[in-house]
C-alpha cells in the first residue's frame, strides 16, 4: 500500500489522499483548497494524476474542504464510485450543487464589476457539473465492510463532527489504514461522540485544534453575552456560519437561549441561507446519529426567521438592530454573509462574531488579527464593529480530546500522519502524541509519497 498527501498539508483545507494497493488506485477525502491565495490557486493545477485512472473515492463528510473537488474530477474524466454515509449524501446533495451556483454568481458578479484579473472571470464547475457529479454516488451504512477496488475493502465509522461524518477504516490483505476524518468532540451538544477504533497498523489524524483546548465555559453564556451587549446599544449581531453542523448548532442554542430568558424574545433571528435550511431539515431523517430528540429538531428549525429571496437577502440590510443574521460563509469567504459585512461591519455598534476555526488568508482570520478593513468584492470595507470569537462552539475535538481518542487503541499504529492543520497545529499534536502516547508521528509535506510496510 502507498499514500500519496495531495491535500491537507500545512492547513486545514483540501483533504486528498491517494491511496494505491495492487492495481487499485482510490482517493480519500476530494477537498477544495481554501484560504491564502497559493493554496486556492492549487484547485485550479492540474493533480499530479490523471482523473481518470482513478477507481474510486470515499468521503469522510461532506464539507467542501473534503468534497468540493469531486465535481471538477469528474469534469476532468473520472467515472468510479463515490462512496460515502447515507447522510454525506444527502448533505453533498445540497452543497455541491451549492458551491457550483455560487462559483457562477462570484464569476458573474466579478465581471459585471470588473475586479478580476481574468476576462472572463470563470468558475472553477457549474451548477450543472455539481448536479452531475451527484450521480456518482453510493452510499453506505456504518459498520458495513464494503470492496472499494481491487483488493481494498473499508467501514465508516461514526466520527461525530456533523451529520455522516464518518471514520474510514481501509484494508488490503496485508495493511490496514485508518483515517479519522474530522473527528467531533466527546460531548457535543448535538453529535454522537466518535467511535474508538481498537488496531490499526497506520493512522491518519487531523491537528485542526492539535495545539489548542476549547475553553470550557459553557459557549451559551458566551453566545448570550455577546448578543445582549450588542443588542442592548441597538447593534446587529453578524455571525458567518458553515451552512452544515455550525448553523444547525447556534439555531438550537438560540431556541435555548430565548426559552431560558437569557435573550429577549422579541430580538429577531434571521438565518440567510436557504441551503441552511435545508441542511436544518435533514437533521429530522438521521436521528440515530444524533442526541436531538424530533421534538428538539423542530425546535432547532423554527428558531430563525428563513430568509429565501435575493430580494429578502437585501432588504435585511435595509433594516436596524437590534437583530442577529446567521449567514454562510463560517470563513467569510464567500457567500450571503459578504453582503452583511459591507454593510454593518463600518459601524462600532454592532458585532461580527465567528463561530469557529478561520484558516489563514480568509477574511474571517483577518478580522480576528485586527484588520481595520477587508476587501470584499474588489473594494476595501472598514471594520468598525466589535469582531469577536467564539471558539468552544466548534465541532473539532481538541488536542486533549484528539489524544484521548487515540488513546482508545489496543496497541500503537506502525506510525501517526497528521494531517489537517496548520503547521502550529500539527506540530503541538505531534509532541503531545510522543510526549504522551510514545508513539511515532511524522507530519507529511504537499505532495508527499510514503510507502507502507
Amino acid at each position: 500500500m502507498q499514500i500519496k498527501f495531495l491535500g491537507a498539508t500545512e492547513t486545514v483545507t483540501g483533504s486528498k489522499y491517494l491511496v494505491r494497493s495492487g492495481s487499485a488506485t482510490i482517493l480519500v477525502d476530494c477537498g477544495l483548497f481554501q484560504g491564502f491565495k497559493l493554496l486556492r490557486l492549487r484547485n485550479w493545477a492540474s493533480l499530479p494524476i490523471d482523473p481518470a485512472s482513478i477507481d474510486a473515492v470515499i468521503l469522510t463528510h461532506a464539507h467542501l474542504d473534503h468534497s468540493g473537488y469531486l465535481p471538477l474530477l469528474i469534469k476532468k474524466g473520472f467515472r468510479g464510485k463515490v462512496f460515502c454515509t447515507q447522510a454525506t449524501f444527502d448533505l453533498c446533495k445540497i452543497l455541491l450543487p451549492d458551491s457550483g451556483y455560487l462559483q457562477e454568481e462570484e464569476a458573474n458578479f466579478a465581471n459585471f464589476r470588473r475586479f478580476s484579473k481574468h476576462d472572463p472571470a470563470l468558475p472553477l464547475y457549474t451548477q450543472a457539473d455539481a448536479e452531475y457529479a451527484l450521480g456518482f454516488f453510493e452510499p453506505i451504512p456504518f459498520h458495513a465492510a464494503f470492496p472499494v477496488a481491487g483488493d481494498l475493502t473499508a467501514t465508516f465509522l461514526l466520527a461525530g463532527h456533523i451529520l455522516g461524518a464518518a471514520i474510514v477504516v481501509l484494508k488490503d490483505p496485508k495493511t490496514t489504514i485508518t483515517f479519522s476524518g474530522d473527528l467531533g468532540r466527546p460531548e457535543d451538544l448535538m453529535m454522537l461522540p466518535p467511535e474508538h477504533v481498537a488496531k490499526t497498523d497506520y493512522l491518519v489524524i487531523e491537528s485542526t485544534y492539535g495545539n489548542r483546548s476549547h475553553d470550557p465555559t459553557d459557549p451559551a453564556v458566551l453566545l448570550g453575552k455577546v448578543i445582549r451587549d450588542t443588542c442592548r446599544h441597538g447593534g446587529v449581531v453578524v455571525i458567518p456560519s458553515f451552512a452544515v453542523g455550525r448553523t444547525q448548532t447556534l439555531l438550537y442554542y438560540m431556541h435555548l437561549l430565548k426559552s431560558s430568558g437569557e435573550i429577549p424574545m422579541h430580538v429577531p433571528v434571521f438565518l440567510n441561507s436557504p441551503m441552511a435550511r435545508d441542511v436544518t431539515e435533514i437533521y429530522h431523517e438521521h436521528l440515530k446519529e444524533q442526541r436531538l430528540t424530533f421534538s428538539q429538531c423542530e425546535s432547532m428549525v423554527h428558531a430563525a426567521t428563513i430568509i429565501n429571496t435575493v430580494d429578502e437577502s437585501k432588504a435585511l440590510n435595509e433594516r436596524h438592530g437590534p437583530m442577529v443574521i446567521i449567514a454562510a460563509s463560517g470563513m467569510a469567504s464567500g457567500g450571503r454573509v459578504l453582503h452583511h459585512l459591507a454593510r454593518f461591519a463600518p459601524d462600532s455598534r454592532n458585532t461580527i462574531l465567528f463561530a469557529g476555526f478561520q484558516a489563514g488568508g480568509t477574511r474571517g482570520a483577518a478580522m480576528l488579527e485586527g484588520a481595520d478593513s477587508i476587501k470584499i468584492h474588489g473594494q476595501y470595507v472598514p471594520v468598525r464593529a466589535k469582531v469577536a470569537h467564539i471558539d468552544n462552539l466548534s465541532a473539532h475535538a481538541d488536542r486533549e480530546e484528539l489524544v484521548g481518542w487515540m488513546s482508545g487503541f489496543e496497541s500503537p499504529p506502525k506510525m501517526t500522519y497528521i494531517t489537517h492543520g496548520e503547521p502550529d497545529a500539527a506540530n503541538g499534536l505531534k509532541t503531545r502524541i510522543q510526549d504522551q502516547l510514545k508513539w511515532q508521528c511524522h507530519i507529511p509535506e504537499y505532495c508527499e509519497s510514503i510507502n507502507l510496510g
